[in-house]
C-alpha cells in the first residue's frame, strides 16, 4: 500500500527536524568548555602586535591583560571571554579584533585516590567519565570493593557524595551512573 504524502506530514516531519537541531544545539551549547583556574591561554589583538600575551587564569579565576585590566575568567567559554576583552579594548582600540584560545588546559583537574594501581592528580584534557577516570588511574586493584566507590563532588561550599557500582557498569546496567566529571572532583575507591 502507498503512503501518501500530505502537507501535515510533512508538517510533522519538519517540526520533529527542527526540534532534533535545537535539542543538538543545547547539547552542545551545555559541552562547551569552561575556563578552570590554572589554564593558560593566549589572547591577541589583531594588528597589535604589543597586544599579544600568554595569560594564566589565577587561582582566584581572574586573569589579567593591558587596557583590559582583571577580568574573572574562570566559568566563562572561550568566546565569553572574547566578548568581555573585545568590549573592554573598545574604550582605546577602535573595532578590535580579539582573538581568544586555549594553550595549556591545567585547571580541568580530577583526582583518583583510594585501591588503583596510580593514584593521584589527573589534568583532563576533555571530558572524563568515572570509568575513564579509573582507566587513566591503571584500574583498580584486587582489594577494591568495587561496587562501593564513591565520587565527591564540591557543589555551592558544600561537599556532596555520589555512588558509583562499578559491577553494574560491567554488566551494562544503570550507565547513567558513569557521569562527567568536573573539575574538582575526587574519586573514591575503598
Amino acid at each position: 500500500m502507498n503512503k501518501l504524502i500530505t502537507p501535515f506530514s510533512v508538517a510533522i516531519m519538519l517540526l520533529l527536524s527542527i526540534s532534533q537541531q535545537i535539542f543538538a544545539e543545547e547539547i552542545a551549547a551545555n559541552e562547551t568548555y569552561k575556563i578552570q583556574p590554572g589554564d593558560v591561554l593566549e589572547i591577541s589583538v589583531w594588528k597589535e602586535e604589543s597586544l599579544l600575551r600568554q595569560v594564566l587564569v589565577r587561582p582566584d579565576g581572574g586573569m589579567s591583560f593591558p587596557l583590559v585590566g582583571d577580568v574573572q575568567a574562570a566559568g566563562k567559554s572561550v568566546e565569553e571571554l572574547r566578548t568581555v576583552v573585545t568590549e573592554r579594548l573598545t574604550k582605546y582600540i577602535p573595532d578590535p579584533v580579539v582573538t581568544v584560545s586555549t594553550q595549556q588546559l591545567n585547571g580541568n583537574k580530577v583526582y583518583v585516590i583510594g585501591k588503583v594501581a596510580r593514584p593521584g592528580e589527573f589534568v583532563a584534557n576533555r571530558y572524563v567519565d568515572v570509568v575513564q577516570a579509573l582507566s587513566v588511574a591503571g584500574g583498580m586493584t584486587p582489594y577494591a570493593a568495587a561496587n562501593k566507590i564513591k565520587v565527591l563532588r564540591r557543589e555551592n561550599g558544600k561537599l556532596k557524595s555520589i555512588p558509583f557500582r562499578y559491577g553494574d557498569i560491567e554488566k551494562g546496567e544503570n550507565l547513567e551512573q558513569n557521569i562527567i566529571l568536573q573539575s574538582g572532583d575526587v574519586v573514591l575507591v575503598p
